[in-house]
């Protein structure tokens, strides 16, 4: 293995196993009257869209950065760009629509001037695009139609605490964040009730503002990933969704988080690594596709599928005793019964 298949395998791990990031995930798609509370402790919960049409567009060959395991920006850069949702105006247009919809992103990127690494939609709370820009690191976009922005986001793997040198203001100045050495932060209102941040945790202003200048607030655009799910457990619903490109096409990575009840929460996770191998240890069979339990009880796993980790949480962080109503093994057998791969997450035209 090279160091570079190294660097991304610790990336992965990082990105899609961590704690800290699962965490994440399911304490923001709590119950509304939870969430106050939730947002100063998290950056926002992630989902993975289930339906809708698709239409990705841009993906070229280059050479991966030798110290990152990232493609270095340039117009050559292998991209991934969310389709087009012409009937649904953006952000500026109607600000109410922000976040409504868990299949929508209402803001876009310009892919002359930037390239996406990665999106995510939390239902009544926020919209999120992670940008590339040239000369410049990661800056995360996160917009709402209130002022109650994530305090603790995760940028390029990193998980931090975003407060500002001073009162907050939404007037458009840059202004360096405390905690972070280099980091800067920029808040505005694109238009009246719609409110906007966009962080940098390594860089200059220069690169902030090319990334801020990228954004397209009259586009919305879908959200969508290389996995697609065709059953969900008898009134749940999809609170919201996430997908990682950020190392694209070696990695990619999606989560999606269901809700029935205040108590009733399920993570399904996506991964796709080139460099990882296929599991083949299996105890279960679900829909004619060998599955794994694991040794908890509440991870059950699709076994089989190259390069490719799909699986669906469905325990919960209880400390004591569960809840009496909580999602099931039956219920993650149903939807991973309906989870649909594509062949090929390379190919982002053939996502589903």
């Amino acid at each position: 293995m090279t160091d570079l298949d190294q660097r991304i395998n610790r990336t992965l791990r990082e990105r899609a196993e961590g704690g800290v990031d699962t965490d994440r995930l399911v304490r923001v798609s709590r119950a509304r009257g939870r969430r106050r509370q939730l947002h100063r402790r998290v950056a926002a919960g992630t989902a993975l869209s289930l339906v809708g049409a698709l239409g990705f567009v841009g993906v070229t060959e280059a050479r991966f950065d030798a110290l990152t395991g990232r493609m270095p920006w340039t117009t050559a850069t292998p991209t991934v760009v969310p389709p087009r949702a012409d009937d649904v105006p953006g952000a500026t247009a109607d600000p109410a629509l922000v976040s409504a919809d868990p299949q929508v992103l209402h803001v876009g990127v310009d892919p002359a001037q930037a390239h996406y690494l990665g999106w995510e939609v939390v239902q009544d709370h926020v919209e999120t695009v992670r940008v590339g820009v040239p000369g410049g690191g990661e800056v995360r976009v996160d917009v709402s139609r209130t002022v109650e922005l994530p305090v603790s986001v995760v940028i390029d793997g990193a998980s931090f605490d975003v407060t500002e040198a001073g009162p907050q203001q939404f007037d458009g100045t840059v202004r360096p964040m405390t905690g972070v050495a280099t980091g800067l932060v920029t808040m505005w209102q694109p238009a009246p009730g719609l409110y906007a941040r966009a962080v940098l945790p390594n860089g200059n202003a220069a690169a902030l503002e090319r990334a801020v200048g990228a954004l397209r607030w009259n586009q919305a655009r879908r959200c969508q990933a290389p996995l697609r799910l065709t059953s969900l457990p008898e009134g749940s619903r999809v609170t919201g969704c996430a997908v990682d490109i950020a190392s694209y096409p070696r990695l990619v990575t999606a989560r999606l988080a269901l809700q029935r009840a205040d108590t009733e929460i399920m993570t399904v996770e996506y991964r796709y690594a080139s460099s990882a191998g296929t599991s083949t240890t299996s105890d279960r069979t679900i829909a004619g596709r060998p599955a794994l339990l694991t040794a908890k009880g509440t991870r059950l796993e699709l076994i089989g599928i190259p390069r490719t980790t799909v699986l669906a949480d469905f325990g919960w962080p209880w400390q004591g005793e569960p809840p009496a109503h909580i999602f099931t093994e039956a219920d993650a057998t149903s939807v991973l019964a309906g989870a649909q791969v594509t062949a090929d997450p390379t190919r982002p035209e053939s996502w589903k």
